[in-house]
């Protein structure tokens, strides 16, 4: 039972590093980070989301998401046309510039998920995709019994 507890919290801590490591390098070359690259991505897979989307398609915390919106705001990847004082509730847009990097990003994430996938069939990807998500929906589920 040890064995299987490290070898599972070991891999999913070192699949999350390297994705984080992966994004930050390839964001690299945009001055932009990790969360800046997840946020363009899902605006620009959605072509409009407010931040609270964001906060749930990145599975972030709401401040995490307004630091990279008014990162990417200032810097002119996205517009938020906000018409209240309820800004997380708001569309955000791609600028031009945003949709630009926007689609690079979602290449790249292409490509890097066809290479982590090699040596899969389609059906072994599919079963794991599948396994991941029943794990995930359990330990949702315990951590909401504890919590």
């Amino acid at each position: 039972m040890k064995s299987r507890f490290e070898t599972f919290t070991v891999l999913i801590a070192k699949i999350n590093r390297n994705i984080r490591r992966i994004k930050n390098l390839e964001m690299a070359d945009y001055e932009l980070r990790s969360q800046h690259s997840s946020c363009l991505y899902y605006i620009y897979s959605f072509e409009s989301l407010t931040a609270a989307d964001l906060c749930e398609k990145t599975e972030e915390d709401k401040a995490t998401v307004s630091r990279a919106l008014n990162y990417l705001e200032k810097n002119g990847y996205i517009i938020c046309e906000a018409k209240s004082a309820k800004r997380y509730k708001s569309p955000i847009l791609l600028t031009e510039k945003g949709k630009e990097v926007a689609q690079k990003i979602t290449e790249k994430i292409d490509r890097v998920l066809s290479e982590s996938g090699e040596g899969l069939t389609e059906e072994e990807r599919a079963a794991f995709y599948r396994y991941l998500g029943i794990i995930s929906d359990n330990l949702d589920r315990i951590g909401n019994k504890l919590g």
